[in-house]
């Protein structure tokens, strides 16, 4: 795409995925003209889609744009496959998402420094979350403006919106203007990576801009097989890239920013990882690393459905006929309209105990319904819903490889609700959602309850219905995590333990979850992965 051949000269470093991390890693390293950068990544450059916030649900199956992966059918999610959607194009998932810009709480960061991650507390990363965003209602102490990323709260107004504000109240949960500050708790109008109806990919704020400079080259359709080691140093890498197998060395650095999904799979692939699963598929062990594919972490997401008795106010109904030319025609000429909000308009961030000291369970509250969440088609009747999952998951899964071939998927295991915690949260976490719903400022709208219906009532029937029906919220983390412990895989500096000229910069590496959605904290690591391979940090 850009200055000069991959395979004629030495990079000073080679960046493996060109997501959310790697794209801001590539913008911060090749900032300095000095630095010769190559990055590598498997998907296509763009999506005719994917400038559109819409194309969440456009592009969330569509394989042009989109890994498409599936979990293995697991007994505690009724043997289901649950798909498992992943960016791949440039800006990976940033660039299909649904746009929820969500930091987290303090006490995710400093959890992670106590855990052995120093460097990474609240006070170590907020200046890095000041410094990539461009907060469209200015900056303070905990917000700032200037940066890449620009964010802005959704600006659309619905009837539905203020009767759930209302509704969420009544039931005793606080509004809260900004959860991105001094305070999670509350519920909220979504901040969004979104600009004047625009989709604020890091593809479009960090690697268009990147993409003018000399020193910065970027490979598409280019499948990394394998890392280059000599010995215990890693040189390079070999990708795929038009049928042939191409060769990149890196005359300092690589930096795996694949995900939490396919960092692992290319660990495995290399010879790192756990002996017995390198064996098992015939890949010599290079180096042993038990963490590696382990820890895995992912938001269990749960819907309720209501139908919705007042015409024109669910976009159900303004997604038919005329209200869908109306608001084509909207987006087209101002840029506003449902088609430019994110997946969730408001958000509730609650406490499922009055005791606990931060926020437990996150809501998204929608003036629609969707039938197939897979694919994202609209339900034939106007409605809205409310969808809840734990923040911080305590339940471990894991993500291997299931063969030597790179073109093969790795088996995905959710391992979802088998911490006892979690089943508890989750029941009490979709019991406070039907209280919102059913509070009395929403009885102007609020028809029957749909899905899964008023029947479904007691905690076994809640539990048993969510392992029968859920899904993924798409915010999977661990597999490369951080840590001193022999189970994890970088350390603090994001280095490979006991390998050279190796890290990991992207969600891969979370000791924990982030308390919500997580493009924004993944972007923080590629920022601040940058810091640390440049030596600021």
């Amino acid at each position: 795409m850009a200055n000069g051949k991959a395979g004629d000269a030495r990079f000073d470093y080679i960046i493996v995925g060109a997501g959310s991390a790697g794209a801001a890693l590539a913008y911060r390293l090749s900032e300095d003209a000095r630095n010769r950068v190559l990055l590598l990544e498997a998907g296509r450059a763009s999506h005719p889609y994917s400038h559109l916030p819409v194309s969440f649900g456009l592009l969330i199956d569509h394989p042009a744009a989109n890994w498409r992966y599936s979990s293995e059918p697991e007994p505690g999610t009724a043997n289901r496959q649950i798909p498992v959607p992943r960016g791949k194009l440039l800006g990976g998932s940033s660039s299909i998402n649904g746009l929820v810009f969500v930091r987290g709480q303090p006490l995710d960061y400093d959890t992670w420094a106590q855990m052995g991650a120093r460097g990474w507390s609240w006070d170590n990363v907020l200046p890095i979350f000041k410094r990539m965003e461009n907060y469209e209602k200015g900056g303070d102490g905990l917000r700032a403006t200037g940066g890449p990323l620009n964010v802005s709260e959704v600006p659309d107004q619905n009837p539905l919106y203020d009767a759930l504000f209302a509704a969420a109240q009544a039931a005793g949960y606080k509004r809260n203007p900004d959860y991105n500050g001094a305070d999670q708790e509350g519920i909220v109008k979504t901040q969004a990576t979104i600009w004047r109806g625009r989709r604020m990919s890091t593809a479009h704020c960090y690697l268009k801009p990147a993409m003018k400079r000399v020193n910065l080259r970027v490979e598409t359709a280019a499948l990394t097989r394998h890392l280059l080691l000599d010995g215990k140093r890693c040189v390079g890498v070999a990708y795929e890239q038009g049928g042939a197998i191409k060769l990149a060395h890196a005359g300092k650095e690589v930096v795996l920013c694949a995900g939490a999904v396919s960092s692992p799979q290319i660990l495995e692939l290399s010879g790192i990882g756990r002996p017995e699963i390198l064996q098992k598929y015939g890949i010599s062990v290079r180096h042993e690393l038990k963490g590696v594919g382990e820890h895995f972490r992912d938001h269990i997401n749960a819907r309720i459905i209501w139908r919705v008795t007042k015409p024109g106010v669910s976009y159900n109904d303004q997604a038919r006929g005329l209200g869908l030319a109306r608001q084509v025609l909207k987006y087209a000429l101002t840029g506003g309209g449902f088609l430019s909000l994110p997946s969730a308009p408001l958000l509730a961030f609650l406490k499922t105990r009055p005791e606990l000291a931060t926020p437990d369970v996150q809501m998204h509250l929608v003036p629609y319904s969707v039938k197939d969440p897979k694919r994202r088609k609209l339900q034939d009747f106007p409605s809205m819903t409310g969808t809840c999952y734990q923040l911080r998951p305590e339940s471990l899964g894991s993500i291997h490889i299931r063969s030597s071939d790179p073109h093969q998927q790795p088996a995905i295991r959710f391992n979802f609700l088998s911490d006892p915690i979690d089943q508890r949260t989750m029941i009490d976490g979709f019991r406070m959602v039907r209280k919102i719903m059913h509070a009395n400022p929403l009885d102007a709208y609020r028809g029957e309850e749909f899905s899964p219906g008023a029947q479904v009532a007691s905690d076994d029937e809640i539990l048993g219905w969510i392992r029968n029906n859920s899904e993924t919220a798409y915010h999977p983390i661990g597999t490369c995590r951080m840590g001193p412990g022999p189970e994890c895989v970088v350390d603090d500096k994001l280095k490979v333990h006991g390998l050279e000229g190796l890290r990991i910069a992207d969600a891969s590496i979370m000791p924990t979850m982030p308390s919500g959605n997580t493009n924004a904290p993944c972007i923080m690591v590629g920022e601040k992965a940058a810091d640390l391979v440049l030596g600021r940090a």
